[in-house]
């Protein structure tokens, strides 16, 4: 009997761990090279040995972006290297385009944001959600030089005025 409850404890304890997100990949290039003016938060329609490539970490989302084509929103140049035990017909294309599921208003509203502006559709972090793969988009405007030489100069004096409060309430 006590061993059944240590089971079920393992059991529920592994369920607890799994609930996090698991980040599987980020794009910290695009927050340089790009503003971000709004996230979108996807589902992603994957193979099964797309899902195991991507729960050993291994995907690129470098020079990737999301379209909407049809009023289905579809992610480009992501690249998910095949599984290492998958061979020949259990195995996939690793640059496939690969659909996204979202609502169909937040299609809608991209879409519209995409023909007013000119903004793109860019995959900031790839993780996994309860299990489910997730892809969180941002609807992004791209930076000039002298934008991001901006962007990096705000950034180092607030860093620079954070650590003089802390240091300066450290003796208060």
């Amino acid at each position: 009997m006590a061993r059944a409850k240590q089971q079920l404890a393992k059991r529920a304890e592994k369920a607890a761990n799994q609930s996090g997100d698991k980040v599987v990949a980020t794009n910290r290039r695009a927050r340089h090279d790009y503003d971000i003016l709004e996230t979108y938060e996807c589902g992603l329609v994957l193979q099964g040995s797309e899902v195991k490539s991507l729960r050993e970490g291994q995907a690129v989302l470098t020079d990737s972006f999301a379209r909407v084509e049809g009023g289905e929103l579809w992610l480009i140049g992501i690249h998910i290297p095949p599984w290492r035990f998958s061979h020949g017909f259990g195995s996939h294309d690793p640059d496939r385009r690969r659909k996204l599921l979202a609502h169909r208003s937040e299609i809608r509203d991209m879409k519209i944001e995409l023909d007013r502006q000119p903004v793109t559709l860019i995959p900031l972090k790839l993780y996994f959600k309860e299990g489910r793969a997730k892809v969180e988009l941002g609807l992004a405007k791209g930076r000039k030089t002298h934008d991001k030489r901006h962007a990096i100069a705000e950034r180092d004096a607030k860093r620079d005025m954070d650590r003089a409060r802390k240091s300066t309430s450290r003796f208060l």
